[in-house]
């Protein structure tokens, strides 16, 4: 898959050398061409110059190909209005935009734009959302217990799951669902609760079924037998 970061910041530039590791392409956009130091290798051979809202800028990039696309400047409005570009003006399927301010979270979510607040910010959290239930995708758990047992991790729900049930969900896969973060806010789950397309589920399970959930939650995806 071809992949366009903007932001070519620790976050950006540590997201582009994983995607590429992982076998995808990757190209970066900055107005800096200081920050393109911070890529190695190939990647650099992809980096381009200008702001990610700009149709010529994203076309340089690649973006009529992209599978995934992910704002990750340090502006809060330059990052959500490259994000509806790239999701309204190209279609591309998997866009995430970083911000900084948690208040616009429900907004954005509202666009249709998934967004993640930079408290909680890692280029763990925007790999899942970029290349949901990549097998090869190894990322770290949240929190794991001093005997590795238990993990706590978060998944991104497949929108074939949604309106079907939390308890409908633990029952096909691995897990308990302690937890929900909905349009930006946080919310406590419960077996009846419906799904939302959108929520991020922060679950727990044996650690040996940890890497797996993601992939079961795609093969199950409609939920039914």
């Amino acid at each position: 898959m071809h992949i366009v970061i903007m932001g070519c910041g620790r976050v950006g530039s540590t997201l582009a050398h994983t995607l590429v590791d992982l076998g995808h392409t990757v190209a970066v956009i900055d107005q800096d061409p200081e920050a393109f130091r911070r890529l190695r290798g190939s990647v650099s051979k992809h980096a381009v110059r200008g702001v990610g809202h700009d149709r010529e800028v994203l076309l340089s990039a690649g973006i009529d190909r992209a599978g995934a696309f992910a704002a990750v400047s340090n502006g809060d409005n330059s990052n959500i209005i490259s994000a509806r570009v790239a999701r309204e003006a190209f279609g591309v399927e998997h866009v995430v935009a970083r911000i900084y301010d948690p208040r616009r979270a429900e907004v954005y979510q509202r666009l249709g734009i998934p967004t993640v607040a930079t408290v909680r910010w890692t280029a763990d959290a925007i790999l899942r959302r970029m290349v949901p239930g990549d097998g090869r995708l190894t990322v770290g758990p949240e929190w794991q217990d001093a005997s590795g047992t238990l993990a706590m991790n978060e998944l991104t729900l497949p929108p074939g799951w949604a309106g079907r049930r939390v308890a409908d969900l633990e029952e096909r896969v691995p897990m308990r669902v302690v937890y929900l973060t909905r349009r930006g806010r946080i919310v406590l789950a419960r077996s009846g609760d419906p799904l939302e397309e959108g929520d991020v589920l922060h679950v727990v399970a044996h650690g040996r079924d940890l890497d797996g959930l993601s992939g079961r939650l795609h093969d199950d995806e409609t939920g039914r037998g």
